[in-house]
């Protein structure tokens, strides 16, 4: 850990993805390098966390000597392994569930290949009931909740309150990665579920 402006530093591995984790949602990927493959195994051997952060279209994979990393998104999410196994075409399956929210101060590339970031933690607001509007939403998560691969997932669908459904919704459906960032970035629950609604109203016409 360090100290900068008064704020600790934790050093955290960091998988860049695609697509984006949201706080108690699962999804399951497919690790097929080398540098992913250790920190699946470092992570499991020793009972810890990584973090996954959106690498936009574009964005670069591999950092030049001296260069700073700046293609990652500064909010990501805690990563924690809930399931592994072996697919059939002989690479590793992980199933992850996140955690806690972080900013990333700075991010560099070890010898290996791997990305480590220095992180704070974001302060989570208090949860909040669900407004009136939240009812569908609600119902469209059970509804996505009756699919077999949701169900292989095991994420607990059962929420009652406003930012939890809207990590699980933006979890599930297929928003477009851009979108589903600047849902994550927002900390107020209830700002967080009608960004998701706005979303899905703008997707539906």
């Amino acid at each position: 850990m360090s100290e900068l402006s008064g704020t600790t530093l934790v050093e955290l591995p960091l998988f860049p993805l695609r697509s984006v984790l949201f706080p108690g949602g699962r999804m399951g990927l497919r690790i097929f390098e080398r540098r992913y493959l250790d920190l699946i195994r470092d992570t499991l051997r020793e009972q810890q966390s990584f973090g996954i952060v959106w690498l936009p279209e574009g964005g670069a994979e591999v950092l030049k000597p001296g260069e700073r990393q700046a293609t990652l998104a500064l909010i990501g999410t805690e990563a924690r392994i809930t399931d592994w196994d072996q697919t059939s075409d002989g690479l590793l399956g992980v199933v992850v569930e996140g955690g806690r929210r972080f900013r990333l101060a700075s991010a560099r590339q070890a010898e290996g290949g791997l990305y480590i970031g220095d992180i704070t933690w974001l302060a989570e607001l208090a949860d909040t009931a669900l407004p009136p509007r939240g009812s569908e939403l609600q119902d469209l998560l059970q509804q996505l909740g009756e699919h077999p691969h949701v169900q292989r997932l095991g994420m607990d669908l059962e929420v009652g309150e406003a930012g939890a459904l809207a990590n699980r919704l933006a979890q599930l459906l297929p928003l477009p990665a851009a979108d589903a960032y600047q849902i994550l970035s927002i900390d107020e629950p209830v700002a967080r579920l009608d960004a998701l609604h706005d979303v899905l109203d703008a997707l539906s016409q």
